[in-house]
């Protein structure tokens, strides 16, 4: 009979990982909206509130209306601002013909995390069924800076913050940053 050893989560590659992430990010939080404002920005408030709760900080937060030049312009300034490590946006992934932010994220990417919007829509559909086709969720990266686009809803915002970002931020920037901290003499 064949033992089985169990693995530690801290001995896995992904676990040791874990443990050699910051615990704490710098994030830009971004709602697009043609109709909220501060005093109604349920899921941009939610968002920032989970990234305190766990440690993060919010060092940036705006709303803007779903206009594409506009959005790639903050996104742009954002990713080429060095002290900003992740950033989050919320509203703007479904299909009406407003709704732009993923084909403005997916136009700024150069690594695409394919396993972010498939795992959205498969936790989605369990939850709302067949409609969380309509959902255009994204993430992937730029440089050093990683991007994760949601859809504006609070229920999705909290799915997504809850199951994939909150458990995993620490760890993506960890892996976009390893290599230049490596180089760094010691």
């Amino acid at each position: 009979m064949t033992q089985h050893s169990s693995t530690n989560e801290s001995e896995s590659p992904s676990g040791q990982h874990r443990e050699e992430s910051p615990g704490s990010v710098a994030v830009a939080v971004l709602t697009l909206s043609d109709t909220r404002g501060p005093d109604d920005d349920r899921s941009g408030a939610m968002i920032r509130e989970f990234l305190t709760w766990r440690g993060h900080a919010v060092v940036a937060c705006e709303i803007s209306s779903d206009d594409p030049d506009s959005m790639r312009e903050l996104l742009t300034r954002w990713i080429d601002d060095p002290t900003i490590s992740a950033i989050i946006t919320n509203g703007g992934t479904g299909i009406s013909s407003r709704d732009s932010t993923h084909d403005v994220i997916a136009g700024l990417l150069e690594k695409e995390l394919d396993g972010f919007g498939e795992l959205f829509r498969m936790l989605s559909w369990q939850e709302i069924g067949a409609a969380a086709m309509l959902s255009r969720a994204i993430a992937g990266t730029v440089g050093e800076t990683a991007i994760f686009a949601l859809p504006g809803s609070s229920h999705a915002v909290r799915l997504a913050m809850d199951k994939l970002i909150g458990p995993e931020l620490s760890h993506v920037v960890h892996e976009l940053k390893k290599h230049r901290i490596d180089a760094q003499p010691s």
